[in-house]
């Protein structure tokens, strides 16, 4: 699934984005939209006579002759060997990584249209006067507001003045408590929380409690000894120095240290990643007098009243064994730690707003040391994504309209029912499922809804104030808009109809609780989808997308969700161990895989994302060829249609990583790189051998009896 994730404050996180089991990617990307050169095909094992390409449409694709980059293989590379690089290695051979990203491949260059897409409403917007208090005139005062480093400079630190004094003016932990709860002030916490669905009763909103409070990525950077991660430990710890310095804090080393120190124990305390994913686990529904005894040593009152939720009496607490012992940390770390601590990470989290020298100083460490990332991204780029998370649904009413077709809408439904019939013949095949099991798996399947495009209906941003030339103004009231809309959903039956993601996001995702894949308007264009493109190429593009996003509803922990989102068990105990077996054996097979030298991907951690891009390809898969209605598919350039079906996902994953990025992703994300995303999945699908010829002895191989069929 697509993912852009985010260390922002949990406590007003957005309530479908908080509970969605997944999206399709850690990280937003874009599509080729130029023609490339026609290069030689790989071999078919039994290429069918047929010579014409199938393009139904009768419109030019919008890469090359079929919706396909030739050119883009590397054909000195045995696709048994390494189909990631055989079918993507010459595209990623001439496009190296822009300076101002970590990592860039498909996703990215269709998210860098996206950004053009939008700058040129922005472009528009701000080059004439706008009616007040319209989104056209909050899109463009913040846009100016955020773009104009004159003023920030000329203001120095003072709009940060008065936050900076209400946290050294904290005397007790309730008052820090209390400064934590504020909407107002970007901070972190140990203990976090924010407002989403009841996953045993996802028709209402409740209180989530967990874990929270690092600096760092997760707590494994905390915990190892190697070089690597003393290393990074050692820059972060000489960067919270000087980010402390430049805002005139005293003694700025010995506070650094102390707020390594606390970090650390918070670390020691946090749970896994990898356990965290489990909603069983992290389900634990508590009334207030229940919190309060759990974790004594919290300031609740103090908390909740801050931040206007007194009057709630009903939480579910996440990781149930960590939120009492971090409570207990809190009170016995001094005040003064505190202060020093919530001053750090208020100035990291508002040093785009503040003078250069800030905002250098936090790409220095965050950009360029974790994420190996050679320049800052241009400020326009910044202020893009800033706005998509202040008005993004106002940019996106206006993005749809221009780059939207209404008949993109209804040719995705088509393909989506597609995959849905595809999707229900595959479970009633599945051998090692009971009857019964399998008619709760296709009611679950009956239900699933898609929202393709975008919301039937657009935020109200009538209560957002933006002033022009108050960029640090705009972000607070921002923070507190929105943490408005969280807290008046308490009380409300659950809004099915809200969107996690804008329109202009190229993403997707699914929701455990609603039982929904969503798939915003930015990634349905090449190469993922074109109308004009062979449908092998749409089927192996968007179908695997959608399919993935399908599969999440039977993944490792999305099956534990029934067709209504909730959280219970439909399975029967045969089944359930069944299935646990293979997703054992999944797991086992990507933990085997080096991302770099000693660095081995988490199989448990990504099992979930593995299913989905598994089952995602197979149910994919089966409705191409359903699509076909017992058709032999044309041979267009050499290809057969089973190859282009591959192809088109494989160059799909394209993807080029700097090191410390792709170290990070292994560490944290949920989703395994791309490389093994691509070659995990394919060496499981016997239709790929068949297609490709792939024999023992190829290094992808796996004798039949290995293979796992999930879906």
């Amino acid at each position: 699934m697509l993912l852009r994730q985010t260390r922002a404050p949990l406590r007003s996180l957005s309530l479908v984005a908080a509970t969605a089991a997944s999206v399709l990617l850690t990280g937003v990307g874009t599509a080729q939209t130029a023609d490339p050169a026609v290069g030689q095909a790989a071999p078919a094992a039994t290429p069918s006579p047929a010579t014409s390409p199938p393009v139904e449409s009768g419109g030019r694709a919008a890469i090359g002759s079929f919706g396909f980059d030739l050119a883009g293989r590397d054909l000195d590379v045995k696709p048994g060997d390494d189909f990631f690089r055989h079918s993507g290695g010459g595209w990623m051979r001439a496009n190296p990584i822009p300076a101002d990203l970590a990592r860039w491949g498909s996703f990215d260059q269709l998210a860098a249209k996206a950004e053009s897409d939008i700058r040129a409403i922005i472009d528009e917007l701000v080059a004439k006067p706008q009616v007040p208090g319209s989104n056209e005139q909050k899109i463009a005062d913040f846009y100016r507001s955020f773009m104009d480093l004159e003023a920030f400079e000329k203001r120095g630190m003072e709009p940060a003045a008065a936050a900076l004094a209400d946290i050294a003016r904290a005397k007790t932990h309730q008052d820090i408590a209390a400064l934590i709860a504020r909407p107002d002030l970007p901070v972190s916490a140990p203990i976090a929380w924010y407002i989403g669905l009841d996953r045993k009763n996802p028709d209402r909103y409740v209180i989530t409690i967990l874990q929270s409070g690092l600096g760092l990525p997760e707590r494994e950077y905390y915990r190892r000894n190697d070089s690597e991660f003393g290393g990074i430990r050692a820059r972060y710890l000489a960067h919270v120095s000087r980010l402390l310095a430049l805002a005139g804090q005293p003694a700025a080393d010995e506070t650094a240290s102390r707020i390594l120190m606390l970090e650390s124990e918070i670390a020691e305390l946090h749970w896994p990643v990898a356990r965290r994913r489990d909603p069983g686990l992290t389900y634990n529904l508590r009334t207030r007098a229940q919190l309060e005894a759990l974790a004594p040593d919290y300031p609740w009152s103090a908390a909740l009243g801050a931040a206007g939720l007194g009057k709630e009496r009903e939480f579910i607490v996440s990781e149930l064994d960590a939120i009492g012992p971090l409570a207990t940390l809190f009170k016995a770390t001094p005040v003064d730690t505190w202060r020093s601590y919530l001053t750090y990470h208020y100035l990291r989290n508002t040093a785009v707003l503040l003078p250069a020298a800030f905002d250098e100083e936090v790409f220095g460490f965050f950009g360029k040391t974790l994420n190996g990332q050679p320049e800052q991204r241009p400020r326009w780029k910044r202020a893009i994504t800033a706005l998509d998370g202040a008005l993004g649904e106002a940019l996106g009413e206006i993005y749809v309209k221009r780059h939207f077709p209404a008949e993109s809408k209804a040719k995705m439904q088509s393909l989506v029912d597609n995959l849905r019939a595809a999707f229900r013949e595959r479970i009633d095949q599945q051998p090692w499922m009971t009857a019964a099991t399998k008619k709760a798996a296709q009611d679950k399947l009956a239900l699933f809804r898609a929202k393709i495009g975008y919301p039937d209906r657009w935020r109200d941003y009538g209560k957002l104030e933006v002033r022009a030339g108050d960029a640090f103004g705009n972000a607070a009231r921002v923070r507190v808009f929105l943490d408005d809309i969280e807290r008046a959903r308490l009380g409300r039956k659950s809004d099915r109809d809200e969107w996690a993601l804008t329109p202009q996001t190229v993403n997707a995702y699914y929701v455990r609780e609603f039982n929904e894949i969503v798939f915003p308007a930015a990634i349905l264009q090449p190469p993922f989808f074109d109308p004009n493109a062979d449908p092998a190429i749409n089927y192996g593009g968007i179908g695997w997308t959608i399919g993935h996003e399908m599969g999440h509803g039977f993944d490792d922990q999305g099956s534990k969700f029934d067709g209504r989102g909730v959280l219970r068990n439909w399975w029967s105990a045969e089944d359930e161990a069944a299935f646990k077996v293979l997703g054992d054996r999944l797991a086992s097979q990507y933990a085997a895989f080096e991302a770099l030298p000693g660095l081995k991907l988490n199989g448990r951690l990504t099992l979930g994302e593995n299913i989905g891009d598994l089952g995602g390809m197979s149910i994919a898969h089966a409705a191409y060829l359903r699509s076909l209605g017992g058709k032999e598919p044309a041979v267009i350039e050499g290809l057969t249609g089973e190859q282009r079906f591959f192809h088109a996902m494989g160059q799909v994953w394209r993807n080029l990583y700097r090191e410390q990025r792709l170290r990070t992703q292994v560490m944290v994300g949920p989703h395994s790189p791309p490389e093994f995303r691509v070659n995990g999945a394919v060496r499981n699908m016997d239709a790929w051998y068949e297609a490709f010829d792939v024999k023992p002895g190829d290094r992808l191989y796996l004798p039949p009896g290995e293979r796992v069929h999930i879906w």
